[in-house]
């Protein structure tokens, strides 16, 4: 675990809210110089705080106006292999995450959809035909507010 800083934690906040900033932008915000902004930031990356970049979608531009939540409950678990499981489900473009969680469900995934009758239709011919697949819960979301996290 790196040790981190007031300046560290400013640095991290303000890449989550618009991670384009420039190390001149950001220091200068910051009252720091360009070089030793991006000294920071490269040791931030390097040390792991820093994931894979990626563009932050928005889905309903792109024509995606349901998110929904699945719980999946494997029906068997000793005949089908959580990995056959899993392979299958990450072959479906409209599963945008895929997570093997503790408690009522084996697993959690995150689908879009144009809309419900567009959910109806993954729902019943790629994700319920999935292999040892039982029970499913869906939570459709309503809102949803993004938070930068703990710093």
């Amino acid at each position: 675990m790196i040790e981190l800083d007031d300046i560290d934690r400013k640095i991290i906040r303000a890449l989550c809210e618009d991670a384009t900033q420039s190390a001149g932008a950001l220091g200068r915000d910051l009252g720091l110089s360009q070089p030793a902004t991006w000294r920071r930031i490269k040791r931030l990356r390097e040390a792991g705080v820093f994931g894979p970049r990626r563009v932050d979608l928005d889905l309903e531009a792109l024509g995606f106006g349901v998110t929904v939540f699945l719980g999946v409950k494997l029906a068997t678990k000793g005949r089908v292999s959580l990995e056959d499981f899993e392979r299958a489900v990450r072959a479906i473009p409209e599963v945008q995450t895929v997570q093997h969680v503790l408690g009522l469900f084996d697993y959690r995934l995150r689908v879009v959809a144009q809309d419900l009758p567009d959910f109806e239709r993954v729902l019943r011919r790629r994700i319920m035909t999935l292999p040892g697949v039982g029970n499913v819960e869906a939570n459709v979301v309503l809102s949803e507010e993004r938070r930068p996290g703990p710093l």
